[in-house]
């Protein structure tokens, strides 16, 4: 490939990017495409926290080729102090690229060092290493991207080429603008979500985020089984993170009488809070996109349960009205397949996390003890199927758990 393919390659690289929306579908992306344009095995992103880098996505090409289909690597979650010591640390205090062809023979006189750790937990062999910093426009650091063995014709680990520094330093700059505009469009949902936190305290960030993350995970798998085309599955997956983060903005409309009491609901009471689920939806109605119609959809119907028992059901999302009545007047229900299919995985999800966290008004569940309950309600609250894909996504889900911890 000559430079001018490469070019027009990052050109039409970073058009692409600009049609993602949510902010860790962003960064899978961008790792990926920077690891093929560099023929990089392995690489990571890390985002700048304070005075730390968050290791946010690692994918290592050789690793994953070993799973099975479907199935995704399993990386802890860790972060690095941002100081000249480390490789990474190094390039985000100095915004300077580092390119190192041999991470175990770096040589004496220069302040950083690479760390072998993970390579002995993983059994990988670290090699050439490209670390890029990520700057914004006003020339502060987002984090580092950082390429690791780069790889020739044959498969064998080579050092990455001089020419290629140019290249990726470009890369990453267009990387860092489109960040900064995914991490503005997450901060906006944030403060929404902020807005529902301040009127109930089991809504946080954390717990979004965890459920977004669980259910874009079973969507994945469960979109892979039905052999859903990738770009699709990409497409829906950017939507429905960002629409499952805003599955209970309903609640800001629900009376702090009732949103802060700490013992159970009067039927009364019980019948207003079920009103957040159409409230929610009311916040979408005139439809811009297809994220205000996916997000309409999973705040109205992700308490609805698979057997028919849910709610809000049938209703006019302008009035809250049953659009069909049973004898007694009361909504009729959505069951089945008549739930659409991002309200009844943004249940299983939600559900997970609500009982696997400690709240003001209950300690967390055993592990053991939720899995088992999410069994029990296989086909009564949810879609059997989806109970499975959860269970086979189980891994993942754990990981994504340590990655979005609530704050104490």
């Amino acid at each position: 490939m000559d430079k001018y393919e490469r070019l027009s390659d990052i050109i039409k690289l970073s058009t692409e990017l600009n049609t993602v929306q949510d902010l860790d579908m962003l960064l899978e992306k961008i790792l990926f495409n920077a690891r093929t344009f560099t023929n990089a095995d392995a690489g990571s992103i890390q985002i700048k926290d304070g005075d730390e880098l968050v290791f946010s996505h690692v994918q290592t090409e050789s690793l994953q080729r070993k799973l099975p289909p479907g199935q995704k690597l399993i990386y802890t979650t860790f972060k690095t102090k941002i100081d000249k010591s480390s490789l990474s640390g190094y390039a985000a205090v100095t915004g300077e690229i580092l390119n190192i062809p041999d991470a175990y023979a770096i040589p004496e006189g220069v302040p950083y060092r690479f760390n072998p750790t993970n390579d002995g937990k993983s059994g990988y062999k670290t090699t050439s290493v490209l670390t890029v910093p990520l700057v914004n426009n006003r020339g502060e650091v987002l984090g580092v991207m950082q390429m690791i063995n780069a790889t020739g014709k044959n498969g064998a680990v080579k050092p990455f080429d001089p020419e290629d520094e140019l290249y990726v330093l470009h890369f990453a700059s267009s990387a860092s603008m489109i960040l900064q505009r995914a991490q503005m469009t997450r901060a906006l949902i944030l403060r929404m979500i902020g807005m529902a936190e301040l009127r109930d305290p089991k809504e946080t960030g954390s717990h979004v985020n965890r459920v977004a993350a669980y259910s874009t995970e079973i969507y994945e798998k469960w979109a892979i089984t039905k052999k859903v085309p990738r770009e699709e599955i990409d497409k829906n997956r950017d939507v429905l993170r960002m629409a499952a983060m805003l599955h209970d903005v309903g609640k800001v409309a629900i009376s702090d009488v009732i949103l802060k009491k700490p013992a159970k609901f009067t039927d009364e009471e019980f019948a207003i809070m079920k009103t957040h689920t159409y409230q929610g939806a009311r916040l979408f109605m005139n439809k811009q996109s297809e994220f205000d119609e996916i997000s309409s959809q999973v705040a109205l119907t992700h308490h609805e349960n698979w057997d028919g028992t849910g709610y809000p059901g049938r209703v006019n999302v302008d009035t809250g009205e049953p659009v069909e009545a049973d004898s007694a007047g009361r909504p009729m229900p959505l069951k089945g397949e008549e739930i659409p299919l991002y309200g009844r995985i943004v249940a299983v999800a939600d559900v997970f996390d609500a009982l696997s966290s400690q709240r003001v008004y209950k300690e967390s569940w055993k592990e053991e003890d939720v899995l088992k309950e999410m069994k029990i309600m296989s086909g009564k609250k949810f879609d059997p199927e989806l109970v499975d894909v959860f269970f086979d996504s189980l891994d993942i889900i754990r990981s994504i758990s340590s990655r979005y911890p609530d704050r104490g």
